[in-house]
């Protein structure tokens, strides 16, 4: 059974600075940047806001379109965010529950 992946944005604020990762926690995932527990570019940017997601059927695939978007022009990841998200809310409830 291949394991779940997940790729996220999370930013600092409304069209703030962004961080895309992957993972195949995204609850454990956010919290830890929520936190700051783990130091790198999320925690020194304030990247705390979980603002856009995309859930994949395997961690391989997910790992290849994070590839793919952290090579993306600022303007399309923008895109992405405000056309699933316009408001720019704060997801993260939504995928605790």
């Amino acid at each position: 059974m291949e394991k779940r992946g997940y790729v996220y944005i999370m930013a600092s604020r409304r069209n703030g600075t962004l961080y895309i990762g992957v993972t195949s926690d995204l609850p454990g995932r956010v919290w830890q940047h929520k936190e700051g527990v783990i130091d790198g570019f999320s925690k020194k940017y304030g990247c705390k806001i979980l603002v856009w997601y995309a859930v994949f059927d395997d961690i391989e695939a997910a790992i290849v379109r994070e590839k793919q978007m952290k090579e993306w022009k600022r303007a399309w990841k923008l895109r992405v965010i405000e056309e699933l998200n316009p408001d720019w809310d704060d997801l993260y409830d939504t995928i605790c529950h």
